[in-house]
């Protein structure tokens, strides 16, 4: 990455005028966890105090801990990915850029855009591009096109930064429609799909010698021999292909991005 990007990416605050981001830990796994850790505590102290069932007593009281343990856990990971805590969510974004060789001319897809905060970085980044982010917006995240709009209004970047409706399994666009496509952590969620093809889509908008940056958590089970099908892209023409360990990169060894259930993260990086 280039010195002057380097410093713009440092002086990069998202989040400071009262967007919301939400969180890659999403709200209803929170209240899910808390919700079960008070039901438990709630029939420990039901069989103790009223029914008298010590050994069910016993019971709910070890569901409770080991419930209070992941609820614990997962206020951790939140405050982690948080913009206003760990930072983890932009430190990520600022690695997929770090590796996006793009002169910020022309056009750039940001597949899978959640809340918009990629494609706003990638505004305020390249002042010169125009940004396009596509999203399914399933509801668990509770991201919304509605949502991006309004962050992006927030940060200034609205009038070069659209987003719209979109499947990553069949692109709405023509073929080399883009100079530049990023992802970050999609794929995983689309249950049923071909990693690989859900990749060969992606890239099939994208320009000749345009570039990407394809971030996800690249389980071997979902993705299979992501090498073997770096080679199969080199074959195919494209240059520069790389796989980038990300999860040692943006979270500083796998282990700790274990802990914050991203352990297998990689970037496929290179040039069409």
């Amino acid at each position: 990455m280039s010195e002057q990007r380097k410093n713009i990416q440092e002086v990069i605050r998202l989040g400071t005028h009262g967007e919301d981001y939400g969180n890659w830990m999403p709200n209803p796994v929170f209240y899910t966890a808390g919700g079960l850790t008070a039901l438990a505590v709630f029939l420990a102290a039901l069989s103790f105090a009223v029914f008298h069932f010590t050994v069910a007593g016993v019971v709910f009281v070890l569901a409770a801990a080991a419930l209070l343990v992941v609820l614990c856990w997962i206020t951790w990971i939140r405050r982690q990915y948080a913009f206003g805590g760990g930072g983890m969510m932009g430190r990520v974004h600022q690695t997929i850029l770090s590796h996006l060789d793009y002169d910020g001319k022309g056009t750039l897809l940001d597949v899978g855009c959640g809340s918009g905060a990629l494609s706003i970085r990638v505004s305020l980044t390249w002042p010169e591009a125009k940004v396009t982010g596509i999203d399914y917006w399933a509801a668990v995240y509770n991201y919304s096109q509605t949502l991006c709009e309004k962050n992006a209004v927030s940060e200034g970047v609205d009038a070069r930064c659209q987003f719209q409706h979109g499947d990553a399994n069949r692109l709405d666009f023509p073929d080399e429609s883009f100079d530049a496509v990023v992802s970050n952590y999609v794929y995983h969620n689309i249950t049923g799909a071909d990693k690989h093809e859900l990749l060969l889509e992606t890239l099939r908008v994208l320009k000749k010698s345009g570039v990407f940056a394809l971030n996800d958590e690249m389980k071997p089970h979902m993705y299979g021999d992501m090498e073997a099908f770096a080679r199969k892209l080199k074959d195919m023409g494209y240059q520069d292909v790389q796989i980038i360990d990300t999860a040692k990169e943006a979270f500083g060894s796998r282990r700790r991005a274990a802990m914050l259930l991203l352990g297998e993260s990689r970037m496929l990086v290179g040039r069409k």
